[in-house]
């Protein structure tokens, strides 16, 4: 991997961080599905107006592929997380969604495109003993709701995950643009049904329009347009090496600006879904970040 597509990550890994955040800020006063379709509206908009001004063709005889790829990689994850976001942190949250990483060299695996090893068995174990640290041992009570939105957010997680392979084939088929446009129209479709139904309970705040506002037009449309061009350039498990790096923005964000408490559960179970992570993809941030200075 190139030095440009590291520091490409670590953007990434910003703004995505960052999107929990502002999750937990918008999803309590619009509500989930209000907000979800918000966020999904902007992004395609967004996506829209960069194609049409790059003169890009809408790929619509990949429909069944954008249709699969926007339900598993934007409509539920969206929604799962602006749920979860009503019973847990964005700390939280953000942790969970590491679990992305084992579950994508699982289903590499699965498509023949990866190997499960000893190593990679025992990541996958670390990382579920991490979720149960973190979920059990946070500071926030382990009620049901907390239980239940945790399973959501690795739910989430596991979407991600799986779709990641699909998501590097179809890179090889429609251009990055053209796909992060498609993924993000086919999820705005299936979600405005639920929207229309929860609209009224809505509350438009100006706090929360400008969350919303920053995350369809920056953390998912330009964001998911970025992921998408490097991970036609580096392999499906660098792509989501990423992940490694969201926890740290999304507990820092947590705590800077929502007074989110750090537990001991939070830096243990954390911790072992770091380490979950490196055994299942075999990377060393600090080996890699080293080749990747010595070659640039």
């Amino acid at each position: 991997m190139k030095t440009r597509h590291f520091l490409q990550l670590v953007l990434l890994s910003a703004l995505w961080g960052a999107s929990f955040l502002f999750i937990r800020v918008a999803s309590p006063v619009l509500g989930p599905n209000v907000m979800a379709a918000l966020r999904i509206g902007l992004a395609t908009l967004t996506l829209m107006f960069i194609m049409r001004v790059a003169g890009e063709r809408w790929p619509w005889r990949h429909w069944r592929e954008l249709l699969g790829l926007g339900a598993l990689t934007v409509a539920i994850p969206f929604l799962l997380y602006s749920w979860a976001a009503l019973y847990l942190p964005a700390g939280y949250s953000s942790l969970l969604n590491t679990m992305a990483v084992p579950f994508s060299v699982i289903a590499a695996a699965w498509l023949k495109e990866d190997t499960l090893s000893a190593r990679k068995w025992l990541g996958c174990l670390c990382g579920f003993v991490g979720v149960a640290l973190i979920v059990q041992l946070g500071p926030v009570t382990p009620t049901p709701a907390l239980i239940i939105a945790a399973l959501a957010c690795m739910t989430a997680s596991a979407c991600y995950g799986v779709s990641t392979p699909w998501m590097k084939r179809a890179t090889t088929r429609m251009p990055p643009l053209a796909i992060a446009a498609g993924i993000h129209g086919t999820a705005l479709v299936m979600l405005l049904p639920g929207a229309a139904w929860s609209l009224p309970e809505a509350r438009f705040t100006p706090t929360a329009l400008a969350a919303v506002a920053v995350m369809g037009i920056v953390t998912s449309g330009l964001a998911y347009w970025l992921n998408l061009r490097v991970l036609s350039q580096v392999s499906p498990v660098a792509a989501m090496s990423s992940a490694f790096m969201i926890p740290l923005f999304g507990v820092a964000w947590g705590h800077l600006f929502l007074g989110e408490a750090l537990g001991p559960g939070m830096l243990w179970g954390g911790l072992l879904v770091l380490v979950a992570t490196g055994l299942v993809t075999g990377f060393n941030p600090l080996r890699w970040l080293g080749a990747s200075v010595s070659r640039s």
